[in-house]
């Protein structure tokens, strides 16, 4: 296996603080891997070659004055394409997008590269960062690198397969409905959708826009949990406008072993059946700890109903995705509103008023979501962390039906539909609570299957020190078979 290409972020960096590699020739490492490897897969889609590689060069001068210029000095990483990087193209798939060319660093990109990254290419997505597939009329299809004829997830899709393949050190994402998380699970690697609004979301927009999202995150992918918690701390905190006011301090965990974690089990949901290949390995996690002495409970629930917060996640995140659309689609969604029968709820109904919301309908589902979180914070005073699953199947066949409603997911040997596994990521995500994504080895087929990891909002390194545990028991990150050489 090729050991340098399938380091972890902190792992890699230590090699160039000993000088056991330098910057310039890691970055020749991940290159080489890119012109033999991305063809197949098609994850890295920007590259900014000759600035990365002057970059790296400048690392390795600066290591040899005895600068160190943070814990990522000299680490080739990439970004999802949707980040704003000076010089490139930011699209978000959409080829009306194509001649966006960034004028500015997005904050994120700028803290990394403060804390010594070198970042040499974007990765990616789905036209609008609207799928669980990564494929665009600009950049074309990327591949899962457990198995080409499947997607890699999305919306960070070519984030999560770069890693998975070894073409890059460490990568960032985002997530609004899994898109951290659902890559992560399909293409065995880690991931963490932070608690909302502690990553500065400035330059991961859509031109001129400045205001974040409601439910949108950014967030790291790795192959480690280690490296999560430092692109969380490097990453987090205050944008400008308040950074005279206010600084992250998130609470540390005390667990020292799985055995003093409190466990709360959610395995399974009639709302989005999973298959029972991913319940038992939430199963199978869940037992890990309980072997180890830890308390866990099977049948603990938050103070609400299932549906009734899926129903607030469904209208805040359709809403939330309608401002991302043109005008005109804005303006025929409104219209097919008007047109709907009173009685009418079907899933399209519902699609439809929420992506037309008035901000009292609006404000309404807030303050719904309000009193969720509340019953979180109760919940998660008995419970230090949830396991769930984060989707019904590992890694699917490509299907790029272009009626997405037509679209099915076989669970249990039965077609499901489409975006009925949205639930999952949609539980924790209109909450606003952090949730980790912790590979657990691949199954029979050989592809990857991921738990989902939650805790308390603020509770981020609870999850990922949770995953790290984890992973040392059940071997964390497994290269596919394909590209390990």
């Amino acid at each position: 296996m090729d050991e340098i290409a399938f380091a972890d972020a902190t792992a890699l960096a230590e090699k160039i603080r000993k000088k056991e590699i330098s910057s310039v020739e890691l970055l020749g490492h991940y290159i080489d891997r890119m012109e033999k490897y991305n063809p197949q897969i098609n994850a890295i889609v920007v590259t900014q070659l000759d600035k990365a590689r002057a970059r790296a060069k400048e690392a390795d001068a600066a290591l040899a004055r005895g600068e160190n210029w943070g814990p990522l000095h000299g680490v080739s990483m990439t970004v999802k394409e949707s980040y704003n990087i000076e010089g490139l193209p930011t699209t978000w798939g959409n080829p009306a997008l194509k001649d966006n060319i960034a004028t500015s660093d997005a904050v994120a990109c700028e803290r990394l590269q403060d804390a010594g990254a070198v970042i040499f290419g974007k990765t990616n997505v789905p036209i609008s960062l609207a799928d669980f597939q990564s494929y665009n009329e600009v950049y074309g299809t990327t591949n899962n690198p457990h198995d080409l004829a499947r997607g890699p997830g999305g919306s960070s899709g070519g984030s999560a397969a770069a890693l998975a393949s070894g073409m890059t050190g460490l990568e960032m994402g985002s997530d609004i409905g899994g898109s951290i998380r659902n890559p992560a699970h399909y293409c065995g690697v880690f991931g963490h959708k932070p608690t909302w609004g502690i990553l500065p979301m400035r330059g991961h927009a859509l031109p001129g826009v400045l205001t974040p999202s409601d439910i949108s995150v950014i967030g790291p992918l790795a192959r480690s949990a280690r490296d999560l918690r430092l692109a969380v701390q490097l990453v987090g905190g205050a944008d400008d406008l308040h950074l005279p006011g206010w600084n992250l301090a998130l609470p540390e965990p005390t667990q020292k072993t799985l055995r003093d974690f409190r466990i709360a089990v959610w395995a399974d949901d009639n709302l989005a059946p999973v298959d029972e290949s991913v319940k038992a390995r939430v199963l199978q996690v869940a037992e890990l700890a309980e072997k180890a002495g830890a308390l866990v409970d099977y049948g603990a629930r938050p103070d609400f109903a299932p549906d009734y917060s899926h129903d607030q996640y469904t209208n805040l995140l359709h809403s939330a995705m309608s401002a991302r659309q043109p005008e005109d689609v804005f303006r025929a969604n409104v219209e097919r509103r008007r047109q709907l029968a009173p009685d009418d709820r079907s899933a399209l109904a519902q699609v439809t008023i929420a992506s037309s919301l008035y901000y009292r309908e609006w404000h309404q589902h807030n303050e719904n979501r309000t009193h969720l979180r509340w019953a979180w914070h109760e919940f998660f005073k008995d419970f230090d962390i949830l396991l769930t699953p984060m989707c019904s199947t590992p890694a699917f066949p490509h299907d790029q039906n272009p009626q997405m409603g037509a679209r099915t997911l076989t669970v249990n040997n039965e077609p499901r539909p489409y975006f009925e596994q949205i639930f999952w990521a949609g539980l924790t995500g209109v909450s606003y609570l952090p949730s980790t994504i912790v590979p657990t080895g691949l199954n029979d087929q050989g592809l990857p299957i991921g738990v989902q990891i939650v805790a308390r909002e603020m509770g981020d390194y609870f999850s990922i020190e949770f995953a790290r545990m984890v992973a040392e028991q059940l071997g964390g990150f497994v290269p596919p078979k394909a590209f390990e050489d």
